[in-house]
C-alpha cells in the first residue's frame, strides 16, 4: 500500500558509503552492519532499531554523491570518528514497503514510480529520498520504507 507522509527536519548520524553504482548492493548491507555494531557510540539516538538509507537520485554535486546509512538523533553531539552527520529537510514523501530480497528492491521501486505517477504527483530527483530499514540483518530478508521525495 502506497502512502502520502509530510515529515519534519530529520538529522542523522552515519556512515557514508561511495563505491561504483553496481557495487552498492555489497557495500551497503557492509554499512549497516558497521553502523549496528556503532551505534552505541552514537549520542542523542532516537531509535536504535531503526536505520534510515539518504540518497539524492540525480546529486548534482561531490557532496550530494552517494548513500548514506545512519540513525535518526534529536541533536548532533561528539559525532564518532569516521562517522558524518546529515541534515535532511521537511519534505513530503510517497511511501511504500518493502519486504524481501534487496535484490528485488527495483521491482518495489517500480510500483512506486508508476503509483507517483498515477496519482498526479512528481518526483523530485535532486532532493534527498530515504529508506528507512526495520530489518536489515539479511539481506535476503529486508523490510524497509521506501520514501521517494514528491511534489
Amino acid at each position: 500500500m502506497t502512502e502520502i507522509k509530510q515529515c519534519s527536519e530529520i538529522k542523522l548520524v552515519g556512515i557514508r558509503v561511495f563505491c561504483p553504482g553496481n557495487e552498492y548492493i555489497e557495500e551497503i548491507p557492509k554499512a549497516s552492519k558497521q553502523l549496528s555494531e556503532r551505534v552505541h557510540e552514537i549520542k542523542n539516538v532516537l531509535n536504535p532499531s531503526l536505520q534510515h538509507g539518504a540518497f539524492v537520485v540525480d546529486s548534482c554535486s561531490d557532496e550530494e554523491d552517494g548513500y548514506w546509512v545512519c540513525v535518526e538523533v534529536s541533536d548532533y553531539e561528539d559525532i564518532p570518528e569516521n562517522m558524518v552527520t546529515l541534515r535532511i529537510p521537511a519534505q513530503r514523501y510517497a511511501v511504500i514497503r518493502h519486504k524481501g530480497s534487496n535484490e528485488k528492491i527495483r521491482e518495489t521501486y517500480s510500483k512506486l514510480h508508476q503509483w507517483i505517477e498515477g496519482n498526479g504527483y512528481r518526483r523530485l530527483m535532486d532532493q534527498w529520498h530515504l529508506e528507512v530499514f526495520h530489518d536489515w540483518s539479511n539481506p535476503k530478508e529486508i523490510e524497509v520504507e521506501l520514501m521517494d521525495t514528491i511534489m
